[in-house]
C-alpha cells in the first residue's frame, strides 16, 4: 500500500472526527487551547485504534489467510457506507454544552471506532500498523483541529459533507484493495 493511500485513508477516517469537530467549534465559546485539545484527543485515539485492531486481526490471522483481501473489503465498504447513510445536512444551531473531559472522551472514541476495523483490515492484509497509526493520529490531529476553528466561523454543513466525501473514500479504498488481491 503506498503513502497515498494511507493518506486517503487517514483523511477519510478523520471525516468522523471532523465532523464533531466543526460542531463542536460551531456551538461556541471554544478558545484556540479548546481546539489544539480536541485535536488531539480525537488524533490520539485515531492512532491507537487502528493498533489495537490490527493486534486484533493479526490474533485472527491464521483462520482467514484464504479470505482475508474480502474482510478488509467488507470491513471499509461497510465503514464507509455506514458514513454515507449517516450523512443529513441538520440546521446549524448553537448548543450551550460544555466540552468536558467526559465528553471529549466519549467522542474520541466514538470517532475512532472506525479506525480500530481498519486496524483488523491492515492485519489481514498484512500491512504495517505504527507508521500506519501514526499518520492517521497526525491527519486526525490536523483536521480535527482545522475543524473545530472552521466550526467557529462556519456553519456545522461543512462537516456532514466531509463525512459523506470520508465514506466514499473509504469504499474506494476497500475496492482497491479487493482488486489488487483477485489480480
Amino acid at each position: 500500500m503506498s503513502f497515498l493511500v494511507i493518506f486517503a485513508t487517514a483523511v477519510g477516517l478523520a471525516m468522523d472526527a471532523f465532523a464533531v469537530a466543526i460542531a463542536s467549534g460551531a456551538s461556541g465559546g471554544l478558545r484556540l487551547a479548546d481546539a489544539f485539545r480536541i485535536g488531539g484527543s480525537f488524533g490520539f485515539f485515531q492512532m491507537m485504534m487502528p493498533i489495537l485492531g490490527w493486534l486484533l486481526g493479526k490474533s485472527l490471522e491464521r483462520f482467514m489467510v484464504s479470505f482475508d483481501h474480502w474482510v478488509a473489503f467488507g470491513l471499509l465498504v461497510f465503514i464507509g457506507l455506514k458514513m454515507i447513510h449517516e450523512f443529513t445536512l441538520p440546521e446549524c444551531e448553537r448548543s450551550s454544552e460544555q466540552m468536558t473531559k467526559r465528553r471529549l472522551f466519549f467522542l474520541s472514541i466514538a470517532t475512532s471506532i472506525d479506525a480500530l476495523a481498519v486496524g483488523v483490515s491492515f492485519a489481514v492484509i498484512d500491512y504495517p500498523i505504527f507508521i500506519s497509526s501514526v499518520i492517521i493520529g497526525v491527519v486526525t490531529f490536523l483536521i480535527a483541529t482545522a475543524g473545530v476553528l472552521i466550526g467557529r466561523v462556519c456553519c456545522c454543513v461543512w462537516g456532514k459533507r466531509a463525512e459523506l466525501a470520508g465514506g466514499i473514500i473509504l469504499i474506494l479504498i476497500g475496492l482497491k484493495i479487493l482488486l489488487e488481491h483477485l489480480k
